[in-house]
């Protein structure tokens, strides 16, 4: 992996909720240019970073302080608080969760939380339901949320038992913190267990304003919105800023913000996806944004299979993948409607997507693993390993052949007609699909079978047949060995062994 430059820095300026006053973040590049910042980027937790030399690194703290902002020295250490603030009314109608009911809830935040908080509506699409350890999502009872709970360095998701009332939020969030950041990783067998201890000691030390679930949270179907360009929002305009480096100048930005304050817009917004959003532009102002877009040379129309991925932040060896998995996605054609993707380096990223590549540690080469979520949305946490030991440059040939299953799922097509797509997409003549090995698939994940390899995790050899198997069940879902199916193997292609490693 290619870390960033060492020489430098990172200080965080978390911006709660993903929202800034023009003025205040004009104050902090003002700040930046001065310690000698030229560029900034985003964080996915919708946080501005900056990278300084550590000779001057003391001086902007300084500076930020005395203009009463916090940097934070380590991003890792006190996380943004996230919220869906950014699409609303935008990219969705809002319905109760508006401006004010974010911002009442923000100020009343007298500490810095160390876990990562998410208030987020449950009809929107844009910013993740799950990626906090305190998941606060909006039900349809004015001023009530649901709360699911991750613990630190474990999987799972806790259902807090009661809905929260909106201005109950933060000090819940900070009892919560208490009692994890004091007991460390949950030490019972399941989340379901930890959860309820966890309840039962916040309950009996805090006094809380409750409602009862009257229904389960239902989340929409992910479908990511276009965040990039002019577009309209009512009588009025919004725009979108997405830069392919992740790298915002400061020139450029402080033009926007004295745009802003020039024409009465009192914010800006960031998202998840390291992109700007501004609202609420008159159209009579538009030539004002005009001017800036073009002195600064700012494209706002990339390709939508461009925007849909997540890289961790500071991370130039996932962007570069990433780059280049775009690129072999473009060049084949291959439809990612309805798709994300991110890429992780790293463990515990907090990164989400319907399709994860992850690089796998200890190997001699450099080898990935990817994996989906069961029912493709991003916002599920069950995940089925679809290819371990995968080289770098057979990545995008094999996320084309997910992509391929994706749509054959949602057209309930056969095996037949799904192999027949995937064989066409690769140049092959499909009178040759019978002449491909033949291994046993799960029709409900798509995990596969090979003899080649076993099962070690049940015990089984490499090189033990199918037929041989007694009792066998898929070791990602647990679907009996008779629900499986035969699916030609991926061939060779260009010349390459795509051999499918399960």
């Amino acid at each position: 992996m290619t870390a960033p430059d060492p020489s430098l820095s990172t200080i965080a300026i978390n911006l709660p909720g993903g929202m800034v006053p023009a003025g205040e973040l004009l104050t902090v590049l003002t700040a930046a240019e001065k310690a000698g910042v030229e560029q900034v980027q985003l964080g996915h937790r919708q946080q501005l970073l900056l990278q300084v030399e550590p000779a001057r690194r003391q001086a902007l703290l300084q500076a930020l302080a005395a203009a009463d902002l916090w940097g934070e020295p380590d991003p890792e250490k006190h996380p943004n608080l996230v919220s869906s603030y950014v699409g609303e009314n935008v990219f969705y109608s809002a319905g109760w969760l508006r401006e004010g009911v974010y911002k009442d809830i923000l100020d009343l935040f007298d500490y810095r939380p160390q876990l990562k908080i998410n208030l987020v509506d449950s009809h929107q699409t844009l910013v993740p339901f799950f990626t906090g350890h305190l998941n606060f999502i909006a039900s349809d009872t004015p001023n009530y949320w649901y709360l699911y709970v991750r613990f630190p360095r474990a999987g799972g998701l806790y259902f807090w038992p009661h809905l929260v009332y909106s201005e109950d939020i933060p000090a819940l969030s900070a009892a919560i913190e208490r009692v994890v950041l004091a007991e460390g990783r949950p030490g019972e067998a399941t989340v379901a267990a930890a959860g309820a201890r966890l309840y039962a000691k916040v309950s009996a030390s805090l006094a809380l304003v409750q409602q009862a679930v009257a229904a389960p949270l239902v989340l929409p179907a992910f479908t990511l919105p276009y965040y990039e360009g002019f577009n309209k929002a009512g009588q009025q305009l919004w725009l979108g800023i997405y830069r392919r480096d992740e790298q915002f100048t400061v020139a450029f930005l402080q033009d926007l913000c004295r745009v802003c304050l020039q024409t009465r817009v009192g914010e800006l917004c960031t998202t998840p996806w390291k992109s700007l959003v501004i609202k609420g532009i008159a159209p009579a102002d538009r030539p004002l944004w005009d001017a800036v877009l073009c002195r600064h040379r700012i494209n706002v129309r990339h390709a939508a299979n461009e925007l849909n991925w997540q890289v961790e932040d500071r991370c130039p060896d996932g962007l570069a993948l990433k780059h280049e998995l775009v690129r072999y996605l473009n060049e084949e054609d291959v439809r990612t409607f309805q798709l994300c993707f991110a890429i992780k380096t790293q463990p515990q990223t907090g990164l989400f997507g319907s399709i994860i590549v992850r690089r796998q540690p200890g190997r001699a080469s450099e080898q990935y693993e990817i994996l989906h979520t069961r029912d493709f949305n991003p916002n599920s946490r069950d995940f089925v390993l679809f290819r371990q030991q995968v080289l770098r440059e057979r990545l995008g040939w094999y996320l084309a052949e997910l992509c391929h299953q994706y749509y054959a799922q949602l057209g309930n097509e056969t095996g037949e007609e799904a192999a027949t797509e995937q064989f066409a997409a690769a140049g092959k003549d499909v009178g040759t699909v019978p002449t491909a090995k033949l291994l046993p698939r799960c029709p409900r994940c798509f995990t596969v079978y090979d003899s080649a390899y076993g099962e070690a995790a049940q015990g089984i050899a490499p090189d033990t047949p199918w037929e041989a198997l007694v009792n066998y069940q898929c070791p990602t879902c647990e679907a009996p060995a008779a629900d499986f199916e035969l699916w030609p193997e991926p061939v060779a292609v260009g010349g390459e062994d795509l051999r499918v490693v399960s």
